[in-house]
């Protein structure tokens, strides 16, 4: 049964366990059973259950192929306590479900969980009310001629520059003798206002409100870990208590680095990478919160939406805005966590960690819940956090690198701020500028044209790149006409049309040799 896409909006765990109940329902097969010299119809064992779901979560777009058969009996338990399932006596409640031929049958009706109606604690018009509240940064005043230090370094080279953002200030004149000052809070308000408009643009909402909220946010965060970081995109922290112990990133280091572990202190002995794993495990398992944060765990669940194979590049840049939002020691330990297993799970001369499971299985199935999880039990987390892992890990290079667009667009907006002070005193245009609060349609109108733009854009950079073999540009345009067939019809209403682009020209088939007509000279004479 083909999987459907649950889009990112509020509630998308609640969604996505109601799409797999419905699946499963309708695709299980029942068959007759025989047990205690009895038959029994429309029925199932635990095993055949366990081994068709497990096909199913495998093959299901939400999930992945990473999913396990041990997760796959923990989902059958959840069904059984929450009644999508019960025994051949009815009863239901409990998790007692075992990889057996215990036969299970589904009830007349099955529980689908009822997706609330009311809105989050935190709902609020739209994004813009958080701008309004922060106007006075997307005003246009008069600034002095002195020129700002920039908002620290991104090599890391030196701290002392870093700290240089705390006393960051921009002279603000006014026509009252005293002097205003942009201070640091309106520099990190800056930094805050300018990733929400990029994440909110990427993930194609009309509002974050759904999956973020904005009052627990810290801009302070996105700046620090925007601007504190080792020549390696690394955070470093000023505060050492707040990093990891020392006993920890040795141990890190010495299975990043396997088998060239000289530097440490313990001697080696057969199963020593082992006892050095679970030390290293033990203490990301005894955090006091996952890594991602549990005021997180809606938004991270939406970008999970986004991991489709045409949306690959989308789920890419999301995550890379949303880990900015992290403690920036949460930040630095994920950072140096995902180095660790993805070298560990490229590493052939790995030794065998788990006696039933690979290094890459173990290690997402190790660390994926002190990574993603919700405060409160969320029967799909598992699976959820499972999915999300296994794509960090691929992808955690470009996911937590520095964006660098986003250092850009926040000093493009302070030297658009310092212009200001150029303006002509007989030009009767005032000096102060705010943002316009538009109507929802508008907004829905606006947002329609935008996207249709952008899309007859990328159509046309398609067709205009020189650097693209002929057999690339002609996959790339199949794949554009099968996405987007309306703006491609509009675009080559004809198949000529489409033909001259490749410069494809009918073959006509080369005429006959022509003789030269012989002359014949008359017989008369």
């Amino acid at each position: 049964m083909e999987s459907r896409i649950i889009t990112p909006g509020p509630y998308r765990a609640t969604k996505l366990w109601n799409e797999i109940t419905k699946y499963f329902r309708a695709g299980m097969p029942l068959k007759k059973h025989r047990q205690s010299f009895k038959t029994y119809g429309n029925c199932f064992t635990a095993s055949e259950a366990i081994d068709w779901l497990h096909h199913l979560l495998r093959n299901n777009s939400n999930f992945g192929s990473d999913v396990t058969r041990q997760q796959t009996i923990q989902l059958l338990r959840k069904f059984l306590k929450n009644h999508v399932i019960e025994d051949l006596k009815g009863r239901w409640g409990t998790e007692d479900l075992e990889d057996n031929h215990q036969l299970f049958r589904f009830p007349s009706t099955s529980p689908i969980k009822t997706i609330p109606s009311r809105q989050p604690l935190w709902k609020r018009s739209s994004l813009e009310n958080v701008f309004k509240e922060k106007e006075h940064l997307f005003k246009m005043p008069h600034f002095s001629k002195r020129t700002p230090k920039r908002p620290g370094s991104l090599d890391g080279k030196d701290e002392q520059e870093n700290e240089g953002t705390e006393a960051m200030d921009i002279d603000m004149e006014s026509d009252n003798p005293g002097t205003k000052e942009l201070a640091k809070k309106d520099i990190e308000d800056i930094w805050g206002n300018i990733a929400l408009v990029h994440l909110q643009k990427i993930l194609a909402l009309p509002s974050l409100d759904e999956v973020l909220n904005p009052e627990q946010m810290n801009p302070g965060h996105i700046m620090y870990n925007m601007t504190h970081t080792s020549k390696h995109g690394v955070v470093f922290l000023q505060d050492k208590t707040d990093d990891l112990p020392h006993w920890v990133l040795s141990a890190m280091k010495c299975l990043a680095n396997w088998p060239r572990h000289n530097d440490m202190s313990q001697p080696s002995y057969p199963g020593f990478e082992r006892d050095v794993f679970r030390t290293v495990a033990d203490y990301f398992l005894n955090l006091p919160e996952p890594l991602l944060t549990y005021e997180y765990y809606e938004l991270f669940v939406n970008i999970l939406g986004l991991l489709q194979p045409h949306l690959e590049r989308v789920a890419i840049d999301a995550l890379q805005l949303c880990c900015l939002l992290l403690p920036p020691p949460n930040r630095r330990k994920l950072q140096l966590l995902m180095r660790m297993i993805a070298r560990m799970s490229q590493n052939v001369d790995m030794p065998r960690l788990h006696d039933a499971m690979g290094t890459r299985s173990l290690m997402i199935q190790t660390f994926s819940r002190c990574v993603l999880c919700c405060a409160e039990e969320v029967d799909l987390d598992e699976l959820l956090a499972t999915r999300l892992v296994s794509f960090l890990m691929d992808h955690h290079q470009e996911i937590l690198q520095v964006p660098c667009y986003l250092q850009t667009a926040v000093q493009d907006h302070i030297q658009y701020l310092q212009r200001a002070h150029v303006k002509d005193p007989s030009d009767p245009t005032p000096a102060f500028y705010f943002c316009k609060q538009i109507s929802t349609r508008e907004f829905e109108e606006q947002k329609a044209t935008t996207l249709q733009t952008a899309i007859v854009e990328l159509l046309e950079s398609i067709v205009r790149d020189k650097n693209l073999s002929m057999k690339d540009k002609k996959k790339k345009l199949k794949q554009f006409q099968k996405e987007y067939p309306e703006i491609y019809r509009s675009r080559f209403p004809t198949t000529e049309s489409e033909a001259r682009l490749f410069g494809d020209k009918p073959t006509i088939k080369q005429p006959m040799l022509v003789l030269k007509k012989p002359k014949f000279r008359s017989l008369r004479y």
